[in-house]
């Protein structure tokens, strides 16, 4: 099998060797984005459960502190609406300060991934672009070669040349797949992010709900009031 594919690579010609680097950096790429984004979904687990622990029992200070200090994505996003909070803003100011720190966390959750997607098509062009070539030199050699070896001398350098499209095939379409599996766990982490935030929202509402639901209990008191003054 070894010995199969290093002959495929070597009667490839001059270009398998480009489609071969481009390979080796699309594999690199996704490796480290790979465990970047596996790293980043446990740690942002870890620090939002931390988190609403904190806020669910009040200790804003020590949410917030925690907050600058752990150095997540998701600690860094919850961060700038306890920020807010702490200057007993509003709940759309507080949601504001959040989507504004998702989208300054966003960059780095994408970063590098769209590289892949560029990287198989690039494998594809160039397996195309070796193929094209090597048929060129086919037919310049077959056009000054015997007539009775031109048959074979041909069927045997179009198979050589075909064999850069087969092996840039063979690069892009698992870069593309793997492109794919890391934009869906990437979009699963900033959804996350996104019921994080609502949760959070929720969570700050019940912890201050009792004053709304005190004031407006004024008016419902003050109800029989109007009337017993009409009657007297």
């Amino acid at each position: 099998m070894i010995e199969t594919a290093v002959r495929f690579f070597q009667e490839g010609g001059f270009f398998m060797y480009p489609i071969a680097v481009v390979l080796a950096i699309g594999v690199i790429v996704a490796a480290e984005r790979y465990i970047y984004l596996s790293a980043q979904k446990m740690t942002n687990r870890r620090d939002f459960n931390r988190l609403h622990q904190m806020i669910s029992k009040k200790d804003l200070k020590g949410a917030l502190n925690y907050a600058n200090e752990a150095g997540s994505a998701m600690a860094s996003m919850l961060g700038f609406g306890l920020q807010r909070l702490a200057r007993r803003q509003s709940r759309e100011e507080i949601e504001y300060a959040m989507e504004e720190g998702l989208l300054e966390v966003m960059p780095r959750l994408e970063k590098r991934t769209q590289y892949l997607s560029t990287l198989a098509n690039i494998s594809t062009l160039l397996g195309l672009l070796g193929t094209i070539i090597g048929l060129i030199a086919a037919f310049t050699a077959v056009a000054s070669a015997d007539p009775s070896q031109k048959a074979s001398l041909l069927s045997q350098s179009i198979s050589v040349a075909m064999n850069t499209t087969a092996f840039g095939l063979m690069a892009a379409i698992p870069l593309l797949l793997i492109h794919s599996v890391l934009q869906t766990k990437t979009n699963e982490i900033i959804d996350s992010f996104e019921m994080a935030g609502i949760k959070v929202l929720n969570l700050i509402n019940d912890g201050t709900g009792g004053k709304p639901a005190a004031a407006a209990k004024a008016p419902q008191n003050e109800q029989p009031a109007s009337p017993a003054g009409s009657m007297a």
